[in-house]
């Protein structure tokens, strides 16, 4: 099985790193500075679960991608989109299976009006990772996690050998029945994070301590619960239960990469992740009005950003 992983950041850098630390048939799709760091210095993941050096990881630019793969694995920021897919368009084949990792939902539309809805499966991935000064992969928490499914829920022989093949490598490898459940209540989670630490520029712990706090967190989560059950994937019980824990936990320092992207000054998924949202909440007549704060905030962050 031939595996192309989009890019070598921290999150494709990890996972790709695991499978081809595995004995994969792994090549990394990246831009001229990547390719000369990773050539010059190697595949450096630095991690609770074992450090690795790959030395000369394979690597192939834009322009110079012809063959086919049989799973693209895609790991870039929402607004990295159109062009990620202009660079790995050339490697997708009649029997192609592209597992995107992106967040929210927005991106599986723009996927399948380009490639075909056969060819995009469900995805999703949860680890704390980052790129250090030294390009070096950083796992800043033991825990992973990377579950792909046919979005109708069908067990196939492709996600079969994909399981196969991610689970030789990556601990955490899931292949899910319930691809599409789980990538709602994935987004419920990170959507009332990223909304409520990026709006009070405060980690968890911090917004509790506030007055009126917890009722904030939690009515966010309320806003992006409703939104979820009323597009067809209420979040479970069990689920709930865990992420009001995580959303109450006093003394916590949990905040979303959103806010400490705004805190560096870089770009933010807005529109994909908060936007789209408030856009099906519109559809569905649910009433958000602590999403749409958070999204005029945001909103104005990018604007303050462009200026």
């Amino acid at each position: 099985m031939r595996i192309l992983v989009v890019g070598a950041g921290a999150i494709g850098g990890y996972f790709g790193g695991r499978l081809l630390q595995a004995g994969r048939d792994v090549t990394f799709l990246v831009r001229p500075r990547r390719a000369s760091e990773l050539a010059s210095a190697g595949l450096v993941i630095k991690s609770p679960n074992g450090d690795v050096t790959l030395k000369n990881p394979p690597t192939v630019q834009a322009d110079a991608l012809k063959d086919k793969f049989d799973v693209v694995l895609l790991s870039c920021k929402a607004f990295d989109l159109d062009d990620a897919i202009k660079s790995f368009a050339a490697a997708v084949g009649p029997n192609t299976a592209i597992i995107p990792m992106l967040n929210g939902m927005k991106h599986l539309d723009t996927l399948d009006a380009r490639f075909g809805k056969e060819r995009v499966l469900g995805g999703l991935c949860a680890i704390a990772a980052t790129l250090n000064e030294k390009r070096e992969v950083v796992q800043l928490q033991p825990m992973q996690s990377i579950n792909y499914g046919e979005r109708d829920g069908k067990m196939s022989d492709r996600v079969k050998a994909i399981d196969e093949a991610f689970k030789s490598g990556i601990t955490g490898a899931t292949a899910s029945q319930n691809i599409m459940q789980d990538m709602w209540e994935k987004w419920v989670f990170l959507s009332s994070l990223a909304a409520s630490t990026s709006l009070m520029r405060a980690s968890v712990g911090d917004i509790l301590t506030a007055p009126g706090g917890r009722d904030f967190l939690l009515g966010m989560l309320d806003e992006t619960s409703a939104i979820a059950a009323a597009s067809g994937y209420p979040p479970g019980g069990p689920f709930f239960e865990r992420v009001k824990g995580n959303l109450t936990a006093e003394g916590s320092p949990m905040t979303a990469s959103m806010f400490r992207d705004i805190k560096a000054g870089l770009p933010v998924e807005a529109d994909h992740v908060i936007g789209d949202l408030i856009a099906r909440a519109d559809a569905a007549k649910v009433p958000v009005p602590k999403l749409r704060i958070a999204y005029t905030h945001l909103k104005a962050y990018e604007k303050q950003r462009a200026g």
